[in-house]
């Protein structure tokens, strides 16, 4: 499998009392870089909660937003709403118990006891349970994620394929072009040492042309650059993580390129060069997205 490193995933869990929401963003990254938002009622989940993320991925920017919120239309502390029986009764005799040894102490009032903690609250969900919701939807999500960066993978798979086969078929362009020329650069010459001298050395004539041949020769770059199309489709072909060995490649191809082009001694040389550097670049931009 092929993963991007960009993907989107989101997701609610109704738990009565309140609804958890889960968002997750992947985009590229050199490393995994997890951030959370996460609210103070959920703090204590965090950790475990990357600890999933950092098992299903390797590498990618993650921000996490998790997040409870009231049911809609839920009643919060409303006139209505009575007091906790039990939460009353344990006010009642903490305040007894103050007062045994303090009893000039002013009482509570009724506003004083309905503001207290836990007296009109709702009631609290569990932790268990809550943490166990919590778990379960984040593996959903990231379940979710990772289809979303595969199909993505595959497609930018598929442009770093097309773009590769296109280099191959600029590559096979180079040859036929070799022969043609060392035979106009020895005409050309021939025709240049006739107008200069009486006599024609064709001993020089052949030194020369060695010389041209030489420096014109391509044939070690051509077969470095089949030698890294190979690879590339052989590392496209295996899956898993692959962005760095592929970024390594482009780096190799486009030297390989720069060289060509330095060596070039005609025009369609020259085009055949430039077009590779762009084919290059374009799968490079492909490749920072690949984990």
């Amino acid at each position: 499998m092929i993963y991007s490193m960009t993907g989107y995933a989101a997701g609610n869990r109704d738990l009565g009392q309140a609804i958890l929401s889960i968002e997750v963003k992947s985009i590229n990254s050199r490393y995994l870089d997890i951030t959370f938002r996460i609210g103070d009622d959920l703090r204590q989940i965090e950790m475990k909660l990357r600890e999933l993320i950092s098992n299903a991925m390797g590498r990618g920017k993650i921000e996490c937003r998790v997040y409870l919120q009231p049911q809609p239309g839920a009643d919060k502390g409303s006139r209505d709403s009575l007091p906790n029986p039990t939460r009353l009764a344990q006010l009642a005799a903490q305040e007894a118990a103050v007062r045994a040894v303090l009893p000039a102490a002013t009482p509570l009032s009724v506003a004083d006891i309905l503001r207290w903690p836990g007296v009109l609250a709702e009631q609290q969900l569990d932790a268990q349970q809550l943490e166990a919701e919590c778990l379960a939807l984040m593996s959903s999500l990231l379940v979710e994620l990772l289809a979303s960066r595969a199909r993505e993978g595959a497609k930018l798979a598929d442009a770093i394929r097309s773009r590769v086969a296109r280099m191959r078929e600029l590559v096979t362009e180079i040859g036929p072009l070799l022969a043609p020329l060392l035979a106009d650069y020895r005409d050309r010459l021939s025709a240049r040492l006739r107008e200069a001298v009486a006599a024609i050395d064709e001993e020089r004539i052949r030194q020369e042309v060695g010389v041209f041949a030489a420096k014109s020769d391509v044939a070690e770059e051509l077969t470095r650059l089949a030698a890294h199309f190979d690879e590339v489709e052989r590392v496209l072909a295996k899956g898993g993580a692959m962005g760095k060995r592929l970024d390594f490649l482009m780096q190799e191809l486009n030297r390989e390129a720069n060289t060509l082009s330095s060596k070039s001694v005609s025009a369609d040389i020259t085009r055949i060069a430039l077009e590779l550097k762009l084919l290059i670049e374009q799968i490079r931009e492909q490749v920072q997205n690949l984990e």
